[in-house]
Protein backbone atom coordinates (compact mmCIF):
# COMPACT_ATOMS: atom_id res chain seq x y z
CA UNK A 1 0.00 0.00 0.00
CA UNK A 2 1.56 3.27 -1.35
CA UNK A 3 1.50 6.62 1.23
CA UNK A 4 -0.35 9.36 0.29
CA UNK A 5 2.13 12.15 -1.80
CA UNK A 6 2.12 15.00 1.12
CA UNK A 7 2.58 12.11 3.48
CA UNK A 8 5.34 11.39 1.50
CA UNK A 9 7.16 15.15 0.79
CA UNK A 10 6.67 15.32 4.79
CA UNK A 11 8.73 11.90 5.41
CA UNK A 12 11.12 13.35 2.54
CA UNK A 13 11.59 16.89 4.28
CA UNK A 14 11.96 15.27 7.95
CA UNK A 15 14.78 13.20 7.06
CA UNK A 16 16.62 15.71 4.98
CA UNK A 17 15.88 18.23 8.55
CA UNK A 18 17.54 15.42 10.68
CA UNK A 19 20.55 14.97 8.64
CA UNK A 20 21.10 18.39 8.24
CA UNK A 21 21.30 18.72 12.28
CA UNK A 22 23.19 15.38 12.36
CA UNK A 23 25.89 16.83 9.97
CA UNK A 24 26.15 19.70 12.12
CA UNK A 25 26.41 18.53 15.29
CA UNK A 26 29.25 15.93 13.76
CA UNK A 27 31.42 18.91 12.88
CA UNK A 28 31.89 20.79 16.17
CA UNK A 29 33.55 24.21 16.14
CA UNK A 30 37.44 24.03 16.32
CA UNK A 31 38.89 25.00 19.28
CA UNK A 32 40.98 28.11 19.19
CA UNK A 33 44.48 27.34 19.63
CA UNK A 34 46.51 29.79 21.52
CA UNK A 35 50.00 30.31 19.06
CA UNK A 36 51.83 31.75 21.94
CA UNK A 37 52.88 36.07 21.86
CA UNK A 38 52.55 38.03 19.02
CA UNK A 39 54.99 40.41 19.84
CA UNK A 40 57.97 40.62 22.41
CA UNK A 41 57.09 42.48 26.01
CA UNK A 42 58.83 45.38 25.15
CA UNK A 43 56.18 45.83 22.68
CA UNK A 44 53.39 45.07 24.08
CA UNK A 45 54.17 46.91 27.22
CA UNK A 46 54.67 50.17 24.70
CA UNK A 47 51.45 49.40 22.91
CA UNK A 48 49.80 49.18 26.65
CA UNK A 49 51.13 52.42 27.76
CA UNK A 50 49.95 54.49 24.37
CA UNK A 51 46.65 52.88 24.85
CA UNK A 52 46.72 54.26 28.19
CA UNK A 53 47.81 57.92 27.40
CA UNK A 54 44.25 57.82 25.19
CA UNK A 55 42.30 55.90 27.47
CA UNK A 56 42.26 52.78 25.32
CA UNK A 57 41.18 51.07 27.91
CA UNK A 58 39.87 47.65 26.26
CA UNK A 59 43.27 48.38 24.09
CA UNK A 60 45.74 48.19 27.34
CA UNK A 61 44.31 45.45 29.28
CA UNK A 62 44.84 42.77 26.01
CA UNK A 63 48.56 43.96 25.93
CA UNK A 64 48.98 44.25 29.53
CA UNK A 65 47.37 40.67 30.02
CA UNK A 66 49.06 39.35 26.83
CA UNK A 67 52.22 40.42 29.23
CA UNK A 68 50.62 38.20 32.47
CA UNK A 69 50.37 35.07 30.66
CA UNK A 70 52.99 35.44 27.98
CA UNK A 71 55.77 36.62 30.05
CA UNK A 72 55.00 35.97 33.85
CA UNK A 73 58.66 36.48 34.93
CA UNK A 74 59.71 39.26 32.63
CA UNK A 75 60.89 42.88 33.25
CA UNK A 76 57.60 44.36 33.27
CA UNK A 77 55.74 41.86 34.50
CA UNK A 78 54.77 42.89 37.95
CA UNK A 79 54.17 46.57 36.66
CA UNK A 80 52.03 45.65 33.88
CA UNK A 81 50.17 43.78 36.72
CA UNK A 82 49.91 46.92 38.54
CA UNK A 83 48.64 49.08 35.57
CA UNK A 84 45.99 46.03 34.72
CA UNK A 85 44.52 46.78 37.65
CA UNK A 86 43.89 50.26 37.16
CA UNK A 87 42.97 49.55 33.68
CA UNK A 88 40.46 46.79 35.13
CA UNK A 89 38.89 49.49 37.10
CA UNK A 90 38.50 51.73 34.45
CA UNK A 91 36.30 49.38 32.98
CA UNK A 92 34.52 49.35 35.84
CA UNK A 93 35.47 45.62 35.95
CA UNK A 94 35.17 45.73 39.92
CA UNK A 95 35.15 41.92 40.57
CA UNK A 96 38.58 41.26 38.62
CA UNK A 97 40.17 44.26 40.15
CA UNK A 98 39.49 42.78 43.48
CA UNK A 99 40.43 39.08 42.55
CA UNK A 100 43.91 40.50 40.60
CA UNK A 101 44.65 42.72 44.06
CA UNK A 102 44.48 39.69 46.01
CA UNK A 103 46.89 37.56 43.84
CA UNK A 104 49.25 40.37 43.64
CA UNK A 105 49.71 40.71 47.06
CA UNK A 106 49.78 37.45 47.23
CA UNK A 107 53.05 36.62 45.24
CA UNK A 108 54.55 40.17 45.73
CA UNK A 109 54.36 40.99 49.72
CA UNK A 110 56.91 42.89 49.66
CA UNK A 111 56.92 45.07 46.22
CA UNK A 112 57.23 48.76 46.84
CA UNK A 113 53.99 49.33 45.15
CA UNK A 114 52.00 46.75 47.08
CA UNK A 115 50.25 49.16 49.13
CA UNK A 116 48.56 50.56 45.41
CA UNK A 117 46.97 47.01 45.39
CA UNK A 118 45.17 46.92 49.12
CA UNK A 119 44.52 50.42 48.47
CA UNK A 120 42.53 49.67 44.96
CA UNK A 121 41.35 46.48 46.32
CA UNK A 122 38.93 48.57 49.27
CA UNK A 123 38.18 51.03 46.24
CA UNK A 124 36.36 48.27 44.03
CA UNK A 125 34.70 46.99 46.97
CA UNK A 126 33.50 50.35 47.63
CA UNK A 127 32.04 50.64 43.79
CA UNK A 128 30.52 47.11 44.33
CA UNK A 129 28.32 48.32 46.32
CA UNK A 130 26.51 50.49 43.50
CA UNK A 131 24.76 50.39 40.90
CA UNK A 132 24.25 52.69 38.14
CA UNK A 133 20.91 53.98 39.72
CA UNK A 134 21.88 54.99 42.88
CA UNK A 135 24.80 57.15 41.50
CA UNK A 136 22.46 59.36 39.96
CA UNK A 137 19.37 59.97 42.66
CA UNK A 138 19.92 60.66 46.12
CA UNK A 139 18.49 57.30 47.16
CA UNK A 140 20.96 55.81 49.67
CA UNK A 141 22.60 52.33 48.98
CA UNK A 142 22.75 51.97 53.10
CA UNK A 143 18.77 51.41 52.78
CA UNK A 144 20.02 48.12 51.02
CA UNK A 145 22.76 46.01 51.08
CA UNK A 146 25.46 47.41 52.54
CA UNK A 147 27.81 43.68 52.97
CA UNK A 148 30.57 45.56 49.72
CA UNK A 149 31.01 48.71 52.03
CA UNK A 150 31.72 46.51 55.25
CA UNK A 151 34.42 44.82 53.21
CA UNK A 152 35.20 47.88 51.73
CA UNK A 153 35.80 49.59 55.13
CA UNK A 154 37.97 46.49 56.73
CA UNK A 155 39.97 47.12 52.96
CA UNK A 156 40.79 50.45 54.50
CA UNK A 157 41.25 49.98 57.89
CA UNK A 158 43.94 47.16 57.03
CA UNK A 159 45.67 48.94 54.30
CA UNK A 160 46.07 52.12 56.75
CA UNK A 161 46.90 49.99 59.22
CA UNK A 162 49.77 48.54 57.00
CA UNK A 163 50.59 51.53 55.23
CA UNK A 164 49.93 55.03 56.91
CA UNK A 165 52.34 57.01 54.99
CA UNK A 166 51.67 55.77 51.46
CA UNK A 167 50.13 58.68 49.30
CA UNK A 168 47.08 57.25 48.91
CA UNK A 169 46.09 56.83 52.88
CA UNK A 170 44.46 61.01 52.63
CA UNK A 171 41.85 59.74 50.38
CA UNK A 172 41.58 55.84 51.91
CA UNK A 173 40.54 57.90 55.25
CA UNK A 174 37.88 60.35 53.61
CA UNK A 175 36.47 57.00 51.92
CA UNK A 176 36.70 55.61 55.45
CA UNK A 177 34.67 58.31 56.85
CA UNK A 178 32.49 58.32 53.57
CA UNK A 179 31.25 54.26 54.21
CA UNK A 180 30.91 55.53 58.63
CA UNK A 181 28.38 57.51 57.67
CA UNK A 182 26.47 55.05 55.48
CA UNK A 183 27.09 52.24 57.86
CA UNK A 184 25.55 54.20 60.80
CA UNK A 185 22.44 55.02 58.38
CA UNK A 186 22.25 51.45 57.89
CA UNK A 187 21.59 51.39 60.80
CA UNK A 188 19.50 54.06 62.23
CA UNK A 189 17.52 52.63 59.06
CA UNK A 190 17.07 49.71 60.85
CA UNK A 191 16.24 51.23 64.16
CA UNK A 192 13.04 52.87 62.48
CA UNK A 193 11.84 49.67 61.07
CA UNK A 194 12.08 48.72 64.59
CA UNK A 195 10.33 51.86 65.83
CA UNK A 196 7.90 51.18 63.59
CA UNK A 197 6.56 47.49 64.95
CA UNK A 198 7.25 48.79 68.30
CA UNK A 199 10.48 46.63 69.11
CA UNK A 200 11.81 49.21 71.52
CA UNK A 201 14.86 46.74 72.44
CA UNK A 202 16.14 46.53 69.28
CA UNK A 203 15.37 50.02 67.95
CA UNK A 204 17.88 51.01 71.33
CA UNK A 205 20.59 48.34 70.39
CA UNK A 206 20.72 49.28 66.88
CA UNK A 207 20.98 53.32 67.78
CA UNK A 208 23.62 52.52 70.63
CA UNK A 209 25.62 50.67 68.30
CA UNK A 210 25.96 53.97 66.10
CA UNK A 211 26.70 55.83 69.11
CA UNK A 212 29.25 53.37 70.28
CA UNK A 213 31.56 52.72 66.97
CA UNK A 214 30.10 55.99 64.74
CA UNK A 215 30.19 58.56 67.00
CA UNK A 216 31.54 61.49 64.46
CA UNK A 217 28.84 60.76 61.95
CA UNK A 218 25.62 62.59 60.96
CA UNK A 219 23.34 59.88 62.65
CA UNK A 220 24.23 60.85 66.36
CA UNK A 221 21.50 63.25 67.32
CA UNK A 222 18.68 60.89 65.66
CA UNK A 223 20.15 58.04 67.57
CA UNK A 224 20.74 59.47 70.91
CA UNK A 225 16.70 60.58 70.56
CA UNK A 226 16.01 56.91 69.67
CA UNK A 227 17.53 55.78 72.31
CA UNK A 228 15.26 58.51 74.32
CA UNK A 229 12.63 57.68 72.92
CA UNK A 230 12.70 54.16 72.97
CA UNK A 231 13.13 53.59 76.92
CA UNK A 232 10.35 56.13 77.78
CA UNK A 233 8.28 53.92 75.84
CA UNK A 234 9.99 51.09 77.64
CA UNK A 235 8.79 52.96 80.97
CA UNK A 236 12.35 52.88 82.22
CA UNK A 237 12.26 56.78 83.06
CA UNK A 238 15.74 57.05 84.65
CA UNK A 239 17.51 55.96 81.06
CA UNK A 240 14.77 58.36 79.56
CA UNK A 241 15.66 61.32 81.76
CA UNK A 242 19.01 60.69 80.67
CA UNK A 243 19.30 60.39 77.06
CA UNK A 244 16.81 63.75 76.88
CA UNK A 245 19.28 65.92 79.14
CA UNK A 246 22.46 65.06 76.44
CA UNK A 247 20.11 66.16 73.61
CA UNK A 248 19.06 69.15 75.65
CA UNK A 249 22.79 70.21 75.86
CA UNK A 250 24.05 69.00 72.48
CA UNK A 251 20.86 68.94 70.41
CA UNK A 252 17.78 71.26 72.01
CA UNK A 253 15.84 71.79 69.25
CA UNK A 254 15.50 67.63 68.96
CA UNK A 255 13.43 68.28 72.54
CA UNK A 256 9.67 69.66 72.22
CA UNK A 257 8.15 71.98 75.09
CA UNK A 258 6.66 68.99 77.22
CA UNK A 259 10.30 67.41 77.16
CA UNK A 260 9.47 64.92 74.92
CA UNK A 261 11.59 64.09 71.96
CA UNK A 262 10.77 65.08 68.58
CA UNK A 263 12.12 62.02 66.23
CA UNK A 264 10.77 63.74 63.05
CA UNK A 265 12.86 66.72 63.56
CA UNK A 266 15.79 63.97 64.02
CA UNK A 267 15.62 62.17 61.31
CA UNK A 268 15.04 64.66 58.55
CA UNK A 269 12.92 62.95 56.40
CA UNK A 270 12.75 63.80 52.68
CA UNK A 271 8.99 65.02 51.61
CA UNK A 272 6.88 62.09 50.13
CA UNK A 273 7.52 64.05 46.41
CA UNK A 274 10.90 63.13 47.15
CA UNK A 275 10.71 59.59 47.61
CA UNK A 276 8.28 59.47 44.82
CA UNK A 277 10.57 60.46 42.44
CA UNK A 278 13.39 59.01 43.58
CA UNK A 279 14.93 61.67 45.26
CA UNK A 280 15.35 64.02 42.43
CA UNK A 281 12.95 66.66 43.27
CA UNK A 282 11.50 67.51 46.16
CA UNK A 283 15.00 67.75 48.42
CA UNK A 284 15.45 69.92 51.18
CA UNK A 285 18.64 72.69 52.12
CA UNK A 286 19.76 70.25 54.46
CA UNK A 287 19.92 67.45 52.57
CA UNK A 288 21.24 69.26 49.63
CA UNK A 289 24.71 70.37 52.69
CA UNK A 290 24.76 67.31 53.95
CA UNK A 291 27.05 65.35 50.91
CA UNK A 292 29.54 63.20 52.15
CA UNK A 293 32.97 64.48 52.33
CA UNK A 294 34.20 61.70 49.71
CA UNK A 295 31.69 63.19 47.24
CA UNK A 296 32.71 66.88 48.07
CA UNK A 297 36.17 66.72 47.29
CA UNK A 298 36.34 64.24 44.68
CA UNK A 299 32.96 63.18 42.86
CA UNK A 300 32.29 65.26 39.86
CA UNK A 301 29.07 67.65 40.37
CA UNK A 302 26.17 66.34 38.64
CA UNK A 303 23.81 68.88 36.62
CA UNK A 304 20.05 68.58 37.45
CA UNK A 305 19.65 67.27 33.90
CA UNK A 306 21.68 64.43 34.65
CA UNK A 307 20.40 63.32 37.58
CA UNK A 308 16.52 63.24 35.93
CA UNK A 309 17.69 61.31 33.11
CA UNK A 310 19.45 58.81 35.75
CA UNK A 311 23.13 59.98 34.01
CA UNK A 312 21.92 59.60 30.48
CA UNK A 313 22.43 63.29 29.77
CA UNK A 314 24.38 65.72 30.28
CA UNK A 315 27.11 63.56 31.72
CA UNK A 316 30.56 65.08 33.96
CA UNK A 317 33.52 65.12 32.02
CA UNK A 318 35.14 62.32 34.01
CA UNK A 319 33.07 59.87 35.25
CA UNK A 320 36.36 58.50 37.29
CA UNK A 321 37.80 61.39 38.85
CA UNK A 322 36.91 59.83 42.35
CA UNK A 323 39.77 57.79 41.82
CA UNK A 324 43.65 58.93 41.56
CA UNK A 325 45.43 57.55 38.60
CA UNK A 326 48.52 55.33 39.83
CA UNK A 327 52.34 56.60 40.75
CA UNK A 328 54.22 53.89 40.74
CA UNK A 329 58.11 53.72 42.09
CA UNK A 330 60.16 52.29 39.14
CA UNK A 331 62.33 50.30 41.31
CA UNK A 332 61.15 47.04 39.58
CA UNK A 333 61.93 47.95 36.39
CA UNK A 334 65.50 47.35 35.15
CA UNK A 335 65.44 50.57 33.05
CA UNK A 336 64.86 53.97 33.89
CA UNK A 337 64.22 55.42 30.06
CA UNK A 338 61.14 56.40 29.56
CA UNK A 339 59.15 55.03 26.66
CA UNK A 340 60.06 58.10 24.12
CA UNK A 341 63.17 57.72 25.16
CA UNK A 342 63.55 53.67 23.90
CA UNK A 343 61.40 54.25 20.63
CA UNK A 344 64.12 56.84 19.34
CA UNK A 345 66.82 54.46 20.71
CA UNK A 346 64.98 51.70 18.23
Amino acid sequence: MSLPRYKVTMLALSLGAASLIVGCSSNPKKDVVDTGPKSSEQVYYDKAMAALDKRQYTDAGRALEAIDTYYPTGQYAQKAQLELLYTKFQQKDYEGVVALADRFIRLNPQHPNVDYAYYIKGVANMEQEYDSLLRYTSLQQSHRDVSYLKTAYQNFVDFIRRFPSSEYSVDAAQRMKFIGQELAESEMNAARFNIKRKAWIAAIERSQWVVEHYPQTPQIPEALATMAYGYEKLGNKEMANQYTEMLKLNYPNLVKGNGTVNLRAARKEGSWWNRASLGIFGRSAEANNADSSVEQSKAPKRSFMNRVSFGLLDKPESENSAFPEPKFKDTYVPSNESMNDRQRAQ
